[in-house]
């Protein structure tokens, strides 16, 4: 273990409430990531690789003074999850090009002054087909209720229910094998945040807790299956799936969203340039 590391806070099994410090460097970390978001958009088009789009990424982090988190994290060599098609998440990048029509989840966590910036996009290259344009409009609406629900007084039930309710009414599945997390200084922290769930259960939410709210919905059923590299979950019907992702902070009176797009690019898959 590095000296680093060391100088790291454990994890305690706690929700931890953090101070307007905390609060300060996970905006510098938020805005930081949403930057290299905003600068895939233009990158992500047929023909290029996911491997291409990995090595853009890792060359942002870098050369903005900050480091990937997912670099040597359980054995994990990419700055990136790519996740194709019926990829549900953490797709490897690899160097299958893209093609017309693909959808992509761009999946990039940093640490910014000991702090994480956790945050995830869907992606088009080219034109995607009309169910795959829909499904990916429900998953950020279903997203965007989920942070709706946060403020203090409420519990972590109410975000899952609001993302779940927007499913049912699109008929789309939740997929339920994982969940939003923690974070702050900490790459995974407590608590687990479900996307499907009902009001009024799970932990209060209070003040200056920092969390991801990353649902996954699936056009067909909500099954995951891992594939032998340990890392790529995929549909079991193999069925399209769509992930939206920010980082947010509980304030006194609602929720920060810390990923926000500077650019406004927060669906990609809609920009036209």
């Amino acid at each position: 273990m590095t000296e680093a590391e060391l100088m790291m806070p454990m994890r305690t099994g706690e929700i931890r409430i953090h101070d307007e410090e905390g609060f300060e460097g996970m905006r510098r970390a938020g805005k930081l990531v949403a930057e290299c978001l905003d600068m895939l958009v233009p990158e992500v088009k047929p023909g290029v690789t996911t491997a291409h789009l990995d090595d853009l990424i890792r060359e942002f982090v870098l050369d903005h003074g900050a480091q990937s988190a997912t670099i040597g994290y359980r054995g994990y060599r990419h700055a990136s999850c790519i996740s194709l098609n019926h990829v549900i998440c953490h797709g490897i990048p690899g160097d299958r090009p893209l093609k017309d029509g693909d959808i992509a989840n761009i999946d990039v966590t940093l640490i910014l002054d000991g702090w994480h910036g956790d945050h995830s996009r869907m992606y088009a290259a080219g034109q995607p087909k009309r169910k795959a344009e829909r499904l990916m409009d429900v998953t950020y609406e279903a997203l965007m209720a989920g942070i709706a629900a946060v403020k203090p007084g409420n519990r972590f039930g109410d975000i899952g229910a609001a993302i779940s309710a927007i499913a049912a009414k699109n008929r789309l599945s939740v997929v339920e094998d994982f969940c939003g997390h923690g974070l702050g200084q900490l790459f995974h922290d407590e608590p687990n945040v479900v996307h499907s769930a009902r009001a009024g259960t799970g932990p209060e939410l209070k003040p200056g807790m920092f969390f991801t709210i990353e649902p996954m919905l699936n056009i067909g059923r909500k099954d995951a299956a891992i594939l032998p590299d340990g890392w790529t979950a995929v549909t079991r019907d193999r069925q399209l799936s769509a992930q939206y992702e920010h980082s947010v902070g509980v304030t006194k009176d609602g929720v920060e969203v810390f990923t926000t797009s500077p650019k406004g690019w927060h669906t990609p898959h809609t920009v036209k340039l």
